[in-house]
Protein backbone atom coordinates (compact mmCIF):
# COMPACT_ATOMS: atom_id res chain seq x y z
CA UNK A 1 0.00 0.00 0.00
CA UNK A 2 2.78 2.74 0.90
CA UNK A 3 4.69 1.53 -2.15
CA UNK A 4 1.61 2.33 -4.46
CA UNK A 5 0.77 5.71 -3.11
CA UNK A 6 4.76 6.28 -3.29
CA UNK A 7 4.01 6.29 -7.10
CA UNK A 8 0.49 7.86 -7.18
CA UNK A 9 2.09 10.97 -5.22
CA UNK A 10 4.93 11.29 -7.98
CA UNK A 11 2.63 10.81 -10.45
CA UNK A 12 -0.14 13.30 -9.64
CA UNK A 13 0.88 17.01 -10.81
CA UNK A 14 2.08 19.60 -8.89
CA UNK A 15 -0.92 21.66 -7.24
CA UNK A 16 -1.28 24.91 -7.77
CA UNK A 17 -1.14 27.67 -5.29
CA UNK A 18 -3.59 30.07 -5.72
CA UNK A 19 -4.90 33.01 -3.40
CA UNK A 20 -8.33 31.32 -3.09
CA UNK A 21 -9.54 28.05 -3.70
CA UNK A 22 -8.63 24.70 -2.41
CA UNK A 23 -4.63 23.55 -2.09
CA UNK A 24 -4.13 19.76 -0.96
CA UNK A 25 -0.26 18.98 -0.14
CA UNK A 26 1.50 15.71 1.15
CA UNK A 27 4.35 13.80 1.58
CA UNK A 28 5.71 10.51 2.67
CA UNK A 29 9.32 10.26 4.25
CA UNK A 30 10.89 7.00 4.85
CA UNK A 31 13.46 6.84 7.37
CA UNK A 32 16.05 4.79 7.99
CA UNK A 33 18.80 5.03 11.30
CA UNK A 34 21.51 3.11 12.52
CA UNK A 35 23.34 3.45 15.71
CA UNK A 36 26.25 1.76 17.87
CA UNK A 37 28.12 3.20 20.62
CA UNK A 38 24.71 4.71 22.11
CA UNK A 39 25.29 7.74 23.98
CA UNK A 40 22.25 7.80 26.47
CA UNK A 41 21.46 5.57 29.24
CA UNK A 42 18.98 2.76 29.46
CA UNK A 43 19.00 1.43 25.78
CA UNK A 44 20.65 -0.92 23.59
CA UNK A 45 24.26 -0.47 22.42
CA UNK A 46 23.58 -1.06 19.14
CA UNK A 47 20.04 -0.38 17.30
CA UNK A 48 18.87 0.48 13.93
CA UNK A 49 15.07 1.97 13.24
CA UNK A 50 12.48 2.28 10.14
CA UNK A 51 10.99 5.31 10.38
CA UNK A 52 7.62 6.24 8.03
CA UNK A 53 5.88 9.49 8.48
CA UNK A 54 3.02 10.34 5.92
CA UNK A 55 1.52 13.96 5.61
CA UNK A 56 -1.61 14.78 3.77
CA UNK A 57 -3.15 18.49 4.43
CA UNK A 58 -5.73 20.60 2.75
CA UNK A 59 -6.80 24.47 3.13
CA UNK A 60 -9.46 26.47 1.34
CA UNK A 61 -9.39 30.48 1.43
CA UNK A 62 -12.06 32.63 0.12
CA UNK A 63 -12.31 36.37 0.93
CA UNK A 64 -9.65 35.88 3.78
CA UNK A 65 -11.01 33.53 5.65
CA UNK A 66 -9.45 30.17 5.71
CA UNK A 67 -10.06 26.29 6.48
CA UNK A 68 -7.27 23.92 6.93
CA UNK A 69 -6.60 20.43 7.98
CA UNK A 70 -3.84 18.22 8.43
CA UNK A 71 -3.57 14.84 9.28
CA UNK A 72 0.21 12.80 10.47
CA UNK A 73 0.44 9.67 10.01
CA UNK A 74 3.82 8.48 12.02
CA UNK A 75 4.67 4.98 12.84
CA UNK A 76 8.22 3.10 13.09
CA UNK A 77 9.04 -0.63 13.02
CA UNK A 78 11.62 -3.16 13.89
CA UNK A 79 12.33 -1.97 17.26
CA UNK A 80 13.41 -4.12 20.00
CA UNK A 81 13.07 -4.20 24.30
CA UNK A 82 15.89 -1.77 24.29
CA UNK A 83 15.07 0.47 21.45
CA UNK A 84 14.40 4.19 22.49
CA UNK A 85 10.89 4.29 21.25
CA UNK A 86 8.61 7.46 22.36
CA UNK A 87 5.75 9.64 21.01
CA UNK A 88 8.70 11.52 19.47
CA UNK A 89 8.57 8.71 16.78
CA UNK A 90 5.20 7.00 17.05
CA UNK A 91 1.47 9.00 16.53
CA UNK A 92 -0.10 7.18 14.30
CA UNK A 93 -3.00 8.94 12.26
CA UNK A 94 -3.45 11.88 13.91
CA UNK A 95 -5.73 15.07 12.98
CA UNK A 96 -2.80 17.61 14.08
CA UNK A 97 -4.28 20.52 12.57
CA UNK A 98 -8.23 21.67 12.28
CA UNK A 99 -8.20 25.24 11.91
CA UNK A 100 -10.34 28.24 10.76
CA UNK A 101 -8.50 31.53 9.86
CA UNK A 102 -9.30 34.76 9.18
CA UNK A 103 -6.75 37.46 7.54
CA UNK A 104 -8.27 41.32 8.07
CA UNK A 105 -5.78 43.53 5.36
CA UNK A 106 -5.38 47.59 6.48
CA UNK A 107 -7.40 46.44 9.98
CA UNK A 108 -4.96 49.45 11.95
CA UNK A 109 -4.42 51.62 8.85
CA UNK A 110 -2.69 51.11 5.43
CA UNK A 111 -0.30 48.67 5.44
CA UNK A 112 -1.09 46.47 8.36
CA UNK A 113 -2.44 43.46 8.70
CA UNK A 114 -4.28 41.03 11.30
CA UNK A 115 -4.68 37.55 11.09
CA UNK A 116 -6.35 35.25 13.18
CA UNK A 117 -6.63 31.66 13.83
CA UNK A 118 -8.21 29.15 16.19
CA UNK A 119 -8.40 25.32 16.42
CA UNK A 120 -5.81 22.70 16.05
CA UNK A 121 -2.52 23.68 14.53
CA UNK A 122 1.28 23.48 14.92
CA UNK A 123 3.62 26.47 15.44
CA UNK A 124 6.99 28.34 14.88
CA UNK A 125 7.81 31.39 16.47
CA UNK A 126 10.71 33.90 16.16
CA UNK A 127 14.12 31.31 16.40
CA UNK A 128 11.93 28.16 17.19
CA UNK A 129 14.54 27.41 20.27
CA UNK A 130 10.51 27.72 22.48
CA UNK A 131 7.67 26.64 20.81
CA UNK A 132 8.24 24.96 16.78
CA UNK A 133 6.95 22.02 14.82
CA UNK A 134 10.43 20.32 14.58
CA UNK A 135 10.78 18.70 10.76
CA UNK A 136 13.35 16.20 11.52
CA UNK A 137 11.37 14.64 14.30
CA UNK A 138 9.14 11.73 13.34
CA UNK A 139 6.21 13.53 15.01
CA UNK A 140 5.22 16.79 15.55
CA UNK A 141 3.84 19.23 18.76
CA UNK A 142 0.35 20.43 18.28
CA UNK A 143 -1.34 23.07 19.85
CA UNK A 144 -5.22 23.99 20.38
CA UNK A 145 -6.25 27.41 20.81
CA UNK A 146 -5.82 30.75 19.86
CA UNK A 147 -3.46 32.70 17.45
CA UNK A 148 -3.17 36.63 16.44
CA UNK A 149 -1.01 37.56 14.41
CA UNK A 150 -0.32 41.50 14.04
CA UNK A 151 1.92 43.30 11.04
CA UNK A 152 2.14 47.14 11.24
CA UNK A 153 3.83 50.21 9.51
CA UNK A 154 7.30 50.88 10.79
CA UNK A 155 8.71 47.31 10.60
CA UNK A 156 6.91 45.95 13.79
CA UNK A 157 5.33 42.45 14.05
CA UNK A 158 3.77 41.00 16.96
CA UNK A 159 2.43 37.23 17.86
CA UNK A 160 -0.12 36.23 20.67
CA UNK A 161 -1.04 32.63 21.24
CA UNK A 162 -3.21 30.90 24.21
CA UNK A 163 -2.94 27.36 23.35
CA UNK A 164 -3.16 23.81 24.84
CA UNK A 165 -0.48 21.39 24.12
CA UNK A 166 -1.68 18.41 22.75
CA UNK A 167 -0.61 15.14 24.42
CA UNK A 168 0.33 12.64 22.33
CA UNK A 169 -1.12 9.18 22.88
CA UNK A 170 -0.82 6.62 23.27
CA UNK A 171 2.12 6.55 25.54
CA UNK A 172 2.77 3.44 27.00
CA UNK A 173 5.43 1.31 25.15
CA UNK A 174 3.23 -1.52 24.07
CA UNK A 175 0.88 0.63 21.85
CA UNK A 176 4.00 2.29 20.44
CA UNK A 177 5.41 -0.72 19.64
CA UNK A 178 2.14 -1.67 17.63
CA UNK A 179 1.65 1.77 16.40
CA UNK A 180 -1.61 1.84 17.90
CA UNK A 181 -4.00 4.72 16.94
CA UNK A 182 -5.91 6.58 19.75
CA UNK A 183 -6.58 10.38 19.68
CA UNK A 184 -4.53 13.24 21.32
CA UNK A 185 -6.02 15.54 23.75
CA UNK A 186 -5.75 18.73 25.36
CA UNK A 187 -6.79 20.12 28.13
CA UNK A 188 -6.48 23.07 30.77
CA UNK A 189 -3.88 21.05 32.85
CA UNK A 190 -1.14 21.90 30.22
CA UNK A 191 -1.32 25.35 29.10
CA UNK A 192 1.01 27.72 26.99
CA UNK A 193 0.27 31.27 26.24
CA UNK A 194 2.03 33.98 25.77
CA UNK A 195 3.63 35.76 22.26
CA UNK A 196 6.75 37.72 20.84
CA UNK A 197 7.36 41.64 19.22
CA UNK A 198 9.81 41.85 16.14
CA UNK A 199 10.97 45.25 15.45
CA UNK A 200 13.47 45.94 11.99
CA UNK A 201 16.18 47.41 11.97
CA UNK A 202 15.55 50.44 9.21
CA UNK A 203 17.67 49.79 6.13
CA UNK A 204 19.45 46.95 7.27
CA UNK A 205 18.73 43.10 7.49
CA UNK A 206 18.36 43.34 11.01
CA UNK A 207 15.61 42.79 13.44
CA UNK A 208 15.00 42.63 17.57
CA UNK A 209 12.84 40.63 19.22
CA UNK A 210 11.28 40.18 22.84
CA UNK A 211 9.35 36.93 23.74
CA UNK A 212 7.90 35.94 26.77
CA UNK A 213 5.67 32.59 27.07
CA UNK A 214 4.28 30.94 30.34
CA UNK A 215 3.81 26.98 30.72
CA UNK A 216 1.49 25.92 33.02
CA UNK A 217 1.40 22.53 34.35
CA UNK A 218 -0.58 20.17 36.60
CA UNK A 219 -1.15 16.37 37.24
CA UNK A 220 -3.68 15.14 35.13
CA UNK A 221 -6.03 11.68 35.26
CA UNK A 222 -3.56 8.71 34.74
CA UNK A 223 -0.62 11.72 33.92
CA UNK A 224 1.50 12.89 37.11
CA UNK A 225 3.54 15.89 36.42
CA UNK A 226 6.31 17.38 37.69
CA UNK A 227 3.42 20.41 37.90
CA UNK A 228 6.00 23.18 36.23
CA UNK A 229 5.24 26.61 36.22
CA UNK A 230 7.67 28.48 34.27
CA UNK A 231 7.51 31.88 33.05
CA UNK A 232 10.64 32.33 30.10
CA UNK A 233 11.67 35.88 28.74
CA UNK A 234 13.75 36.29 25.79
CA UNK A 235 15.60 38.91 24.01
CA UNK A 236 16.88 38.11 20.50
CA UNK A 237 19.30 40.52 17.64
CA UNK A 238 19.65 39.30 14.15
CA UNK A 239 21.00 40.56 10.98
CA UNK A 240 19.97 37.76 8.02
CA UNK A 241 22.59 36.43 5.71
CA UNK A 242 23.43 37.89 2.63
CA UNK A 243 26.25 37.43 -0.04
CA UNK A 244 29.41 39.18 0.86
CA UNK A 245 28.25 40.48 4.00
CA UNK A 246 28.50 39.48 7.52
CA UNK A 247 25.67 38.06 10.01
CA UNK A 248 25.54 37.51 13.81
CA UNK A 249 22.48 36.53 16.23
CA UNK A 250 22.42 36.65 19.88
CA UNK A 251 19.30 35.24 21.76
CA UNK A 252 19.17 35.24 25.49
CA UNK A 253 16.28 33.39 27.72
CA UNK A 254 15.73 33.98 31.46
CA UNK A 255 13.42 31.18 33.21
CA UNK A 256 12.24 31.29 36.59
CA UNK A 257 9.27 29.88 38.50
CA UNK A 258 8.26 26.48 40.52
CA UNK A 259 9.01 22.97 39.66
CA UNK A 260 8.18 19.69 42.00
CA UNK A 261 11.40 17.31 42.72
CA UNK A 262 9.34 14.42 41.58
CA UNK A 263 6.42 12.68 39.86
CA UNK A 264 4.60 12.22 43.65
CA UNK A 265 1.53 14.20 44.29
CA UNK A 266 3.06 15.30 47.71
CA UNK A 267 6.27 15.91 46.13
CA UNK A 268 7.93 19.06 47.24
CA UNK A 269 8.27 22.33 45.00
CA UNK A 270 11.55 23.86 44.01
CA UNK A 271 12.27 27.42 42.92
CA UNK A 272 13.77 27.85 39.51
CA UNK A 273 16.23 29.95 38.00
CA UNK A 274 17.56 29.04 34.87
CA UNK A 275 18.99 30.44 31.55
CA UNK A 276 19.88 30.00 27.76
CA UNK A 277 22.33 32.04 25.12
CA UNK A 278 23.04 31.22 21.99
CA UNK A 279 25.46 33.27 20.20
CA UNK A 280 26.41 32.90 16.54
CA UNK A 281 28.26 35.39 13.90
CA UNK A 282 28.65 34.22 10.06
CA UNK A 283 29.83 35.55 6.78
CA UNK A 284 28.11 34.09 3.20
CA UNK A 285 31.06 34.59 0.22
CA UNK A 286 30.02 35.31 -2.86
CA UNK A 287 31.07 32.05 -4.82
CA UNK A 288 28.36 30.20 -7.51
CA UNK A 289 28.26 27.31 -4.25
CA UNK A 290 26.92 29.82 -1.71
CA UNK A 291 28.75 28.74 1.60
CA UNK A 292 28.01 30.35 4.96
CA UNK A 293 31.35 29.67 7.32
CA UNK A 294 29.60 30.56 11.06
CA UNK A 295 30.81 30.44 14.87
CA UNK A 296 28.50 29.10 17.04
CA UNK A 297 28.28 29.08 20.87
CA UNK A 298 25.78 27.60 23.59
CA UNK A 299 24.99 27.57 27.07
CA UNK A 300 22.02 26.18 28.83
CA UNK A 301 22.40 25.99 32.64
CA UNK A 302 21.97 22.86 34.65
CA UNK A 303 20.95 21.96 38.29
CA UNK A 304 23.99 22.51 40.73
CA UNK A 305 24.92 20.47 43.46
CA UNK A 306 22.22 22.16 46.36
CA UNK A 307 18.67 22.15 46.34
CA UNK A 308 18.29 24.52 43.69
CA UNK A 309 16.59 24.07 39.99
CA UNK A 310 18.69 25.55 37.48
CA UNK A 311 18.20 22.96 34.67
CA UNK A 312 16.66 25.05 31.51
CA UNK A 313 13.73 23.81 30.22
CA UNK A 314 13.44 24.27 26.22
CA UNK A 315 9.83 23.93 26.24
CA UNK A 316 8.75 22.70 22.98
CA UNK A 317 12.06 23.80 20.76
CA UNK A 318 13.52 22.13 17.66
CA UNK A 319 16.88 20.48 17.94
CA UNK A 320 17.60 19.56 14.55
CA UNK A 321 18.45 22.85 13.21
CA UNK A 322 21.61 23.53 15.86
CA UNK A 323 22.54 20.91 18.25
CA UNK A 324 22.16 17.42 16.89
CA UNK A 325 19.46 15.08 15.37
CA UNK A 326 16.64 13.64 16.97
CA UNK A 327 15.41 9.79 16.56
CA UNK A 328 18.07 7.04 17.48
CA UNK A 329 20.76 9.73 18.68
CA UNK A 330 18.81 12.39 20.69
CA UNK A 331 21.56 13.02 23.07
CA UNK A 332 22.16 17.01 22.91
CA UNK A 333 19.47 19.46 23.72
CA UNK A 334 19.67 22.74 25.25
CA UNK A 335 20.01 21.87 28.63
CA UNK A 336 23.49 21.47 31.05
CA UNK A 337 25.73 22.06 27.88
CA UNK A 338 28.56 24.35 27.48
CA UNK A 339 29.23 24.32 23.50
CA UNK A 340 31.69 26.27 20.56
CA UNK A 341 30.69 25.11 17.16
CA UNK A 342 32.04 25.43 13.62
CA UNK A 343 29.66 25.07 10.48
CA UNK A 344 29.81 25.23 7.46
CA UNK A 345 27.07 25.43 4.85
CA UNK A 346 27.07 25.06 0.81
CA UNK A 347 24.17 24.88 -1.90
CA UNK A 348 26.00 24.01 -5.21
CA UNK A 349 22.93 23.86 -6.69
CA UNK A 350 19.18 24.07 -6.80
CA UNK A 351 19.13 20.42 -6.17
CA UNK A 352 21.83 20.05 -3.62
CA UNK A 353 22.63 21.55 -0.54
CA UNK A 354 25.03 20.18 2.63
CA UNK A 355 26.79 21.01 5.78
CA UNK A 356 28.97 20.00 8.01
CA UNK A 357 29.79 20.97 11.45
CA UNK A 358 32.32 20.42 14.76
CA UNK A 359 31.29 20.96 18.59
CA UNK A 360 33.29 20.14 21.93
CA UNK A 361 30.69 19.32 24.25
CA UNK A 362 30.84 20.68 28.24
CA UNK A 363 28.07 19.99 30.96
CA UNK A 364 27.46 23.45 32.34
CA UNK A 365 26.75 22.11 35.85
CA UNK A 366 28.92 18.73 36.56
CA UNK A 367 26.19 17.56 39.31
CA UNK A 368 23.54 17.23 36.74
CA UNK A 369 22.77 14.83 34.09
CA UNK A 370 24.71 15.76 30.51
CA UNK A 371 22.12 17.18 28.31
CA UNK A 372 19.55 14.70 27.37
CA UNK A 373 21.23 11.92 27.77
CA UNK A 374 20.76 10.77 31.26
CA UNK A 375 24.07 10.23 32.25
CA UNK A 376 25.06 11.67 35.46
CA UNK A 377 27.59 11.73 37.91
CA UNK A 378 26.24 13.37 41.36
CA UNK A 379 29.81 13.76 43.09
CA UNK A 380 30.97 15.68 39.94
CA UNK A 381 34.03 13.32 39.98
CA UNK A 382 33.74 12.21 36.31
CA UNK A 383 34.68 16.53 35.40
CA UNK A 384 32.54 17.94 32.49
CA UNK A 385 34.13 17.02 29.04
CA UNK A 386 31.68 15.33 26.88
CA UNK A 387 33.23 14.55 24.07
CA UNK A 388 33.68 15.85 20.47
CA UNK A 389 30.85 15.99 18.30
CA UNK A 390 31.06 16.03 13.83
CA UNK A 391 28.22 16.02 11.92
CA UNK A 392 27.10 16.36 8.49
CA UNK A 393 23.85 16.26 6.23
CA UNK A 394 23.85 16.23 2.53
CA UNK A 395 20.08 16.65 0.38
CA UNK A 396 19.58 16.36 -3.24
CA UNK A 397 16.47 16.44 -4.93
CA UNK A 398 16.40 13.16 -7.05
CA UNK A 399 12.87 14.65 -8.82
CA UNK A 400 12.94 18.72 -8.31
CA UNK A 401 9.95 19.36 -5.72
CA UNK A 402 9.01 15.66 -5.65
CA UNK A 403 11.46 13.27 -4.42
CA UNK A 404 14.47 14.38 -1.84
CA UNK A 405 17.20 11.87 -0.71
CA UNK A 406 18.66 13.28 2.28
CA UNK A 407 22.28 11.64 4.37
CA UNK A 408 22.41 12.82 7.81
CA UNK A 409 26.15 11.29 9.74
CA UNK A 410 27.43 11.68 13.15
CA UNK A 411 30.47 11.01 15.29
CA UNK A 412 30.42 11.27 18.91
CA UNK A 413 34.22 10.97 20.69
CA UNK A 414 33.05 10.48 24.18
CA UNK A 415 35.19 12.48 26.82
CA UNK A 416 36.15 11.91 30.46
CA UNK A 417 32.65 11.83 31.34
CA UNK A 418 30.63 9.75 28.81
CA UNK A 419 33.12 6.99 29.82
CA UNK A 420 33.05 7.25 33.47
CA UNK A 421 30.30 8.64 35.13
CA UNK A 422 28.54 5.85 37.17
CA UNK A 423 25.97 5.24 34.95
CA UNK A 424 27.30 6.05 31.32
CA UNK A 425 26.50 3.12 29.22
CA UNK A 426 28.97 0.67 27.86
CA UNK A 427 30.50 0.95 24.32
CA UNK A 428 33.11 2.79 22.78
CA UNK A 429 32.34 6.14 20.45
CA UNK A 430 28.82 6.83 18.91
CA UNK A 431 28.46 6.46 15.16
CA UNK A 432 25.09 7.71 13.94
CA UNK A 433 23.75 7.27 10.41
CA UNK A 434 20.03 7.87 8.66
CA UNK A 435 19.10 7.81 5.22
CA UNK A 436 15.76 9.37 4.31
CA UNK A 437 13.68 9.31 0.77
CA UNK A 438 10.64 12.21 0.98
CA UNK A 439 8.25 12.15 -1.46
CA UNK A 440 6.28 15.13 -1.97
CA UNK A 441 2.72 16.18 -3.74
Amino acid sequence: MRLYLAATLLALPAPALAEDGLTITGSMRLRYEMIQGQARTGFDEKDDLLNVRTIVGGEYRSDGFRLGAELYDSRVYGSEAGTPVTTGEVNAFELVQAYVGYEARDAFGAGTKLDLQAGRFTLNLGSRRLVAADDYRNTTSGYTGLRADLALRGGVAATFIYTLPQVRLPDDRASLDANRVKFDKESFDLQLWGGLATKKLGGSRGSVEISYFHLGERDAPQRPTRDRSLETIGLRAYRDPAPGRFDYESETFYQFGTISSSLAPSAAKSDVSAWFTHLEAGYSFRHPWSPRLSLEFDYASGDGRGGDFGRFDTLFGMRRAELAPAGLYNAVGRANLLSPAIRIETIPSRRLDAFAAYRPLWLASRFDSFSTTGVRDPSGASGRFAGHQVEARLRYWLVPKRLRLEWSGLFLGKGRFLRNAPNAPAGGNTLYNSFNATISF
